[in-house]
């Protein structure tokens, strides 16, 4: 029992430690790689399947909060944040994370595991393949700012992702700097993360079906172990973004993805 938990603290470090990288190097919160591992820590667990995938969602978003923290003061300290942006993105992304933890807890765990396997499969094929949308035009005024951000909100509490892969191809889109599309994308991840989080913790309390050390739907155990290592890392991220092309590390993360998606859509089969 006693080495079951050392193990288990060990993958949510191990799994802290890349998330925070992949967090800090592409704008992402890493919630593309927090999400199915804690769904397969939590069903070699034994908690209940109703809810195991809620919880993995959950506990990426809270940690993402503290992840992006970190990433976004490294970014900031090289002046690569545009906070105008920021804040017109999140006017929409604080209704649309709402929404969006709505959403998910509408749906079975079942149609929530296809959502996210589906999402890695889409990232996957964006990041390996560098599928960005050709700069067609500028950034948008406060409404438009807001329209985007309210759908980005909405699709990442549902997959309990930074948003970072939807932010980074539509500022793209809009004809701003890959750099500070990153770090920009970066600091959104944190409203998402925040709302999602604390939405999470007041929708699932009190949910019969929950295992012992839960907020709500966030299982605090993984949420410490993640956030021990993904925090640093998401600094040292950072700091190589501005250093490295990360093309090939790209790939290499598609190429995980692509194993996730299969697996979390096998549940079809």
């Amino acid at each position: 029992m006693v080495i079951d938990q050392i193990l288990l603290l060990l993958a949510y470090l191990g799994v802290g430690a890349v998330a925070g990288l992949m967090a800090g190097l592409f704008g992402i919160g890493g919630g593309m790689i927090i999400v199915p591992v804690l769904v397969f820590a939590f069903a070699g667990q034994g908690f209940n399947a109703d809810v195991l995938v809620h919880m993995a969602v959950a506990t990426s978003l809270a940690t993402i909060a503290f992840t992006a923290i970190s990433s976004v003061k490294a970014h900031h300290e090289k002046g690569a944040v545009d906070w105008d942006i920021v804040l017109g993105l999140s006017v929409g992304i604080l209704g649309g994370a709402f929404v969006g933890v709505l959403t998910a807890d509408w749906m079975s765990g079942i149609a929530l595991q296809t959502v996210i396997g589906i999402s890695a499969l889409l990232v996957a094929a964006q990041m390996g393949f560098g599928l960005q949308p050709k700069p067609s035009r500028q950034v948008p005024g406060k409404a438009g700012l807001a329209g985007a951000g309210g759908f980005i909100g909405w699709a990442s509490a549902i997959c309990g992702i930074g948003g970072g892969s939807l932010t980074v191809p539509y500022l793209t889109w809009c004809n701003h700097p890959m750099q500070r599309s990153v770090a920009t994308a970066a600091a959104c991840g944190l409203p998402i993360a925040l709302v999602g989080a604390v939405s999470n913790v007041v929708i699932g309390w009190g949910n019969p079906a929950l295992p012992e050390e839960t907020l709500g739907y966030v299982y605090w155990p993984a949420l410490i172990g993640i956030v021990i290592t993904s925090v640093p890392f998401a600094r040292i991220g950072a700091k190589l973004a501005h250093k490295l092309s990360p093309q090939k590390l790209k790939k290499l993360f598609a190429v995980l993805l692509v194993g996730v998606g299969i697996n979390f859509l096998s549940v079809h089969f």
